[in-house]
């Protein structure tokens, strides 16, 4: 008798030790679940400011090369901004490169200057009714690849806007995608790169904008391989409505950064890009070098 009650004691102790395993297990991933829902509302900033360089030098080497020195500066700009159920994040994107090849003129390796802005309203766990506004452009004077004389654009011309309402998928600032089936996108140059019969980006001759509507995609997730390596990447997509909607324009941009020290890292930038209107095939760039790096 006293065999069989010890037998049931240790199968209840067993049970209910089980029973309180599974409810502390499910209250840790409850909380795991939170971790991103609980920062406190307001504004939350952060900075970059990168220098990058790489040189190769080549002096009598029978093997070939040309010497070259290169310098890329980068800003980069998030401030978002969180209160109840709204979510709204900026990215501000800014960088400028030069290249010189030995016996050769100064080269732009890279121009560009965006704004990136995002407005969600919480819908059901990680969706969000949302809203969005895309703007890019360049800062310098940009010459056609082929002579290097013809000037084909410059400051805000080409400038591009999207905006347009959807739903936004949001687990973190650093996972997130948004879905506009109605996006409005205008792209706007100056009327000397129209004039002549010419267009320009996809902008009829005579005019100084086209208008389209479409679809519009939108994705970010940015992780850590290992320790002090970091994996950026932002994805766009677009389907223009009114023209050739198979044509779906392509931006992709890839960073990775290979932390040294508070100060110094390795950097490497990969994108590419495909718009019919501008260029009918991929434009790629990609640069790595050594980054000084200040953070605010």
């Amino acid at each position: 008798m006293k065999k069989i009650v010890l037998s049931l004691l240790l199968v209840s102790t067993l049970g209910f030790a089980q029973d309180t395993e599974k409810e502390n297990l499910k209250r840790t991933e409850e909380a795991a679940a939170k971790v991103g829902e609980d920062k406190p509302d307001g504004w939350a900033k952060a900075g970059t400011f990168s220098l990058i360089g790489n040189q190769s030098t080549f002096n009598n080497w029978l093997a070939g090369g040309q010497s070259n020195i290169a310098g890329n500066l980068l800003v980069n700009y998030d401030f978002n901004y969180k209160k109840a159920d709204w979510s709204w994040d900026n990215k501000l994107m800014a960088g400028y490169g030069l290249t010189k090849l030995k016996d050769a003129d100064m080269q732009k390796s890279d121009d560009r200057l965006q704004f990136n802005s995002l407005l969600g309203k919480k819908a059901s766990g990680y969706w969000y009714y949302s809203a969005f506004l895309n703007f890019k452009t360049q800062m310098d004077t940009g010459l056609d690849p082929d002579t290097q004389t013809t000037k084909i654009s410059h400051f805000f011309s080409p400038a591009y806007f999207q905006f347009g309402p959807g739903m936004m998928w949001k687990k973190s600032d650093n996972l997130k995608f948004n879905i506009a089936p109605a996006t409005s996108k205008l792209i706007i140059v100056h009327d000397h790169f129209t004039e002549g019969g010419l267009s320009s980006f996809g902008v009829e001759p005579g005019d100084t904008s086209r208008y389209e509507f479409g679809a519009a995609l939108s994705g970010y997730y940015k992780f850590n391989l290992m320790t002090n390596v970091s994996f950026e990447n932002i994805v766009n997509l677009y389907s223009n409505y009114l023209e050739d909607p198979q044509n779906v324009d392509l931006d992709y941009q890839l960073n990775i950064v290979m932390t040294i020290n508070k100060y110094l890292s390795t950097n490497f930038t990969f994108q590419t890009i495909y718009d019919d209107n501008a260029f009918r095939g991929f434009q790629t760039r990609q640069n790595i070098g050594l980054g000084v790096n200040y953070g605010f």
